[in-house]
């Protein structure tokens, strides 16, 4: 099939680029510009200085097209799939077109409120590709910097009220100009983050990814020519949407809708409900969130352009591309919000924890398709982040410490499945958690506990993935913990008579004996040596009658661990002896 739509578009190119092109020529060129993002990837995690760079992988690199459209991503947080080509755009708008860049120039940007910001947090880098003196691609990459500033350390702040509150803003300025550094830039950042050795650090990883992408390809023009490169390119974009196209005529045509709430801690009067009506035709894809909550002063507000990054990602799950990821496939996608909205938010208006606001808009969408979609979409999960920001001095050194982490939870179960065990959330994909060896070396805590939780919700014929436990034991006083646990009210769906899950939720037992929680969000929490804290992520939700989950696989999660004796009896219908594991009795009779 795809040798025939490559055929079809070699016709439709300029006849001195038909002559030398052949299907090959341009599955080689695509593998090369996937081959180019994936090195970019390893180049920036190879240099950098953070561990939620080199450990956990919070960042992405990839190629546009001289027009920004995305050519090719290597594999790293989700939802920067939808940030890259929005940012490489707003650069192109702000350089007049393109026409003010000049070789050598690197552009940084975090504004969220352009480009492809999500939070501050996320620092894109961008550089202009010149061959023979025309602009022919970006090379571009964005990661999460553990210090931008702000009034928080980690600049990743629960209770701010305004974007000011949260770091310093990049609106999209030369770090370079042809080649020279502005040193200004660096100071005004030096300046301005708590811990510039670790963002200076990542931004010249960054810089090295960048100058990686472009050195190689400006290779692949020499190799093959700089006009059959980028009609190679052009093809490979309108193939995308051609693609995209062929996979939506196999959905199921109508109107679907879905209602659900962005939390809060319940001072800014949260939670906030957002809704979307999603409308799939033949050629389009309409996700229409009009009616959700107006933005609020509290950070679960996301832009416009984070919204996009996970609906880009809903997208792609709904139509389960066979092949790599380009600009094109998203095409048919239409978003449609309320200006001012606190999934389409204005400066200033607070942004920080984004993800909540952003993964719930995509959550909607999956609530809304996944009773149509079984095989594709499964039930309820952590949503979340669970963001973790701790700070304080190390026990052993005095110098100064800092843990910015996501967290891993449960995935739901689906049509033939169970749910995933202590995975991170869908905007964090292919990423990692800190190893514990890393964090008690660097850290003044002591991991004490890192376990899944095993609390018997989210069952069914398929059981919901497990949630995790995850315990820090502070080893030095004044410490500060920030979090946000979304989801920490309503617990993730169960679906066609699955159980509901549990949602995630923090505790603090104090050395003194006096506990704190359970909570969702904290800001600034004071820790003592001796004080115990306690990260509890959500159990994802179960799928179908639990009655007909088989006896065998009943007794295996009992023996396991994975689900309390007690549970087997009241949600499965199964009196296991404890004991020896074997039915003592099956309740089966009365259906659920």
């Amino acid at each position: 099939m795809e040798i025939l739509l490559l055929k079809q578009e070699l016709n439709k190119m300029p006849s001195n680029i038909k002559n030398k092109i052949n299907p090959f020529t341009i599955e080689i060129i695509k593998d090369s510009l996937i081959s180019i993002g994936d090195e970019m990837f390893h180049a920036l995690a190879r240099t950098s200085m953070s561990p939620i760079i080199y450990e956990v992988l919070d960042y992405a690199c990839g190629l546009t097209d001289a027009k920004g459209k995305l050519v090719s991503q290597g594999n790293g947080v989700t939802s920067f799939i939808g940030m890259l080509s929005p940012m490489v755009q707003h650069v192109l708008q702000k350089f007049h077109d393109g026409k003010t860049l000049k070789q050598g120039d690197i552009i940084i940007i975090n504004d969220p409120y352009v480009g492809g910001g999500s939070h501050l947090s996320d620092v894109g880098l961008v550089m202009p590709i010149f061959y023979d003196g025309e602009l022919v691609a970006f090379s571009a990459n964005k990661g999460h910097w553990t210090e931008v500033g702000g009034k928080d350390p980690g600049s990743f702040t629960s209770d701010s009220t305004e974007i000011y509150q949260e770091g310093l803003q990049l609106p999209g300025i030369k770090l370079f100009d042809e080649g020279r550094l502005n040193q200004a830039v660096v100071d005004i950042i030096e300046t301005n983050v708590r811990f510039p050795q670790l963002s200076l650090g990542d931004m010249w990883a960054q810089i090295a990814a960048l100058r990686t992408g472009e050195r190689r390809f400006l290779e692949l023009c020499e190799k093959y020519g700089k006009e059959m490169v980028v009609s190679s390119i052009e093809h490979l974009l309108q193939q995308g949407e051609q693609f995209a196209i062929k996979e939506l005529k196999k959905l199921p045509m109508g109107t679907y809708t879905a209602k659900s709430y962005i939390e809060d801690d319940g001072a800014t009067g949260g939670p906030f409900p957002i809704q979307v009506k999603v409308t799939i035709t033949e050629d389009e894809f309409i996700c229409d969130f009009r009616g959700s909550h107006p933005q609020v002063i509290s950070p679960v507000n996301c832009s416009s352009y984070a919204l996009l990054a996970s609906v880009r990602v809903m997208f792609l799950a709904v139509i389960k591309p066979s092949q790599d990821v380009n600009e094109g496939m998203f095409l048919p996608l239409k978003i449609i919000t309320d200006e001012g909205s606190i999934v389409s938010a204005k400066r200033p208006a607070p942004v920080s924890m984004n993800f909540e606001a952003r993964m719930g808009g995509a959550d909607v969408i999956w609530q809304a398709l996944a009773p149509l979609l079984p095989e594709r979409l499964t039930a309820g999960n952590l949503l979340s982040v669970c963001s973790v920001v701790l700070t304080g001095n190390h026990q052993d050194s005095n110098e100064p410490f800092l843990i910015v982490e996501p967290s891993v939870g449960g995935w739901g179960a689906g049509k033939g499945k169970d749910g995933e065990r202590g995975q991170f959330c869908m905007g964090n994909g292919e990423t990692y958690n800190v190893p514990i060896e890393v964090a008690e070396t660097r850290y003044g805590v002591l991991v004490e506990d890192y376990a899944l939780r095993c609390d018997g919700a989210g069952l069914g014929k398929y059981n919901g993935g497990s949630g995790v436990i995850r315990s820090y034991r502070a080893l030095s006083n004044n410490q500060k913990l920030s979090v946000n646990f979304g989801r920490h009210q309503f617990a993730p769906w169960g679906m066609n008579s699955g159980e509901n899950g549990s949602p995630n939720y923090v505790v603090i037992q104090k050395a003194n004996g006096e506990t704190a929680g359970p909570f969702g969000i904290s800001a600034r929490f004071p820790l003592d040596e001796g004080d115990l804290v306690q990260l509890v992520t959500a159990t994802g939700g179960g799928y179908g009658n639990p009655y007909d989950r088989p006896v065998e696989k009943v007794v295996n999660d009992v023996k396991n661990g994975y689900i309390p004796l007690e549970k087997a009896k009241e949600i499965f219908g199964v009196i296991i002896n404890p004991d020896n594991f074997e039915v003592q009795e099956l309740m089966r009779d009365r259906k659920k």
